[in-house]
């Protein structure tokens, strides 16, 4: 500002163009400002769920992620087990196999993309919090599977840890670590 202030030489549209420049930050500040509240409503909306707690234990899964799963997912009772969700989430791959080939595998046609973009980004985000997830993407890294295709394991893998929580109704405890019986 001080830098434009100090400028001698003036250019014929610059009026227009700061009167421009000023309306687009002034709905940006108020974008961002809707956008905040909007934010604060899903998270106090999301908070109110049975399972919240449970979801937002899960390293990765914060309420924006979590209010998506619940919203993609509906009511657990839909999906028979874990592998019934997978499906669903297209983690789980399915045969592509034929007269000569067997064995090969690919993602499904059909399935809930925003299911599937939920674990990636928490499988994606957990690689840096959790070492665990780090451990256990490594570990696909290093029996030769590409990037993706070890985030993409290790969403699937995520996804069976998150239907085992909802389940049991308990938070997730990092493996290692005992889950001991409350006191009588």
């Amino acid at each position: 500002m001080t830098a434009a202030a100090a400028q001698t030489s003036r250019l014929p549209g610059e009026k227009v163009a700061a009167g421009l420049v000023k309306g687009l930050a002034e709905e940006v500040i108020d974008l961002d400002g809707r956008i905040g509240q909007l934010d604060r409503d899903i998270a106090a909306r999301f908070h109110r769920h049975r399972l919240a707690e449970v979801i937002c234990s899960l390293p990765g899964m914060g309420f924006r992620l979590g209010a998506e799963f619940l919203a993609a997912v509906g009511d657990l009772a839909w999906f028979a087990s874990a592998d019934h969700l997978a499906a669903y989430a297209g983690l789980a791959p399915v045969p592509n196999d034929s007269g000569k080939r067997t064995g090969r595998r690919h993602r499904p046609q059909r399935y809930h993309r925003g299911l599937r973009r939920v674990f990636y980004l928490a499988a994606l985000t957990s690689i840096g919090c959790c070492g665990v997830s780090r451990a256990y993407y490594d570990r696909k890294r290093s029996q030769g599977k590409q990037s993706k295709t070890a985030l993409i394991a290790l969403a699937g893998r995520r996804l069976n840890v998150l239907w085992a929580m909802l389940r049991d109704l308990r938070p997730y405890q990092p493996a290692g670590r005992a889950i001991t019986a409350p006191a009588a």
